[in-house]
């Protein structure tokens, strides 16, 4: 299994880049939300990489994070949900956008991406609501991209997110008070959405003012 790719693009496509390592070179098809933040040709780079291996052809796919790798593995998963529906989902809303949007289950906004129509849309949240509060827990790690202009093998740094860890922590706190893991992470994205520098006391509140019954 490929899982990154590190080298420098040779060129760009609508869809796609060649990347090369050390003399190696590599189609990695990506959504546009990636791709639009990659450097011109003969710049450095590095994606995470997810296979897609059939009896007729080999592709890779490239994500900036792990988190984006993620949710196109989950997205995947849904009966219907293809590699070119996933990076068009990515694409639209990014991965936060598609943890808000599954969490808070708002079908609309993913059937916002080009060639998802309502009913997958709709599955794609109902198959998915309970995987997101363990992707929106996992951070980020963001590969760096400087131009030395060595051609050597760029690694992968991890980068810190606090608004992550707060949003975990506030799900774990929701889940000890007896919250199912929909719900919980539905009124944190709220929370967090509404305030997104908050910490984990004040999300929790938050959230708990979301969940408490009306009227």
């Amino acid at each position: 299994m490929i899982g990154k790719i590190s080298g420098r693009i040779e060129y760009r496509a609508g869809d796609h880049v060649l990347i090369d390592v050390r003399g190696v070179g590599y189609l990695v098809y990506c959504s546009d939300r990636t791709l639009a933040g990659l450097p011109g040709a003969g710049e450095a780079a590095s994606l995470y990489t997810d296979l897609l291996v059939r009896e007729d052809v080999l592709q890779l796919f490239g994500f900036a994070t792990l988190v984006e790798k993620e949710w196109h593995r989950l997205l995947t998963s849904v009966q219907g949900v293809g590699a070119k529906a996933s990076l068009a989902i990515l694409g639209a809303l990014g991965a936060d956008g598609v943890s808000r949007a599954i969490a808070l289950g708002d079908w609309n906004s993913v059937k916002a991406a080009k060639g998802v129509g309502p009913k997958l849309a709709q599955r794609v949240v109902l198959d998915l609501k309970d995987k997101a509060p363990s992707v929106m827990a996992m951070g980020r790690t963001v590969a760096q991209m400087p131009g030395d202009g060595q051609g050597d093998v760029i690694e992968a740094m991890p980068v810190p997110n606090l608004a992550s860890s707060a949003q975990a922590e506030a799900l774990s706190a929701l889940g000890n008070l007896g919250y199912g893991p929909g719900e919980a992470a539905g009124a944190v994205a709220q929370a967090a959405g509404e305030t997104p520098e908050a910490e984990t006391p004040a999300l929790i509140r938050a959230a708990l003012k979301l969940l408490a019954p009306k009227g």
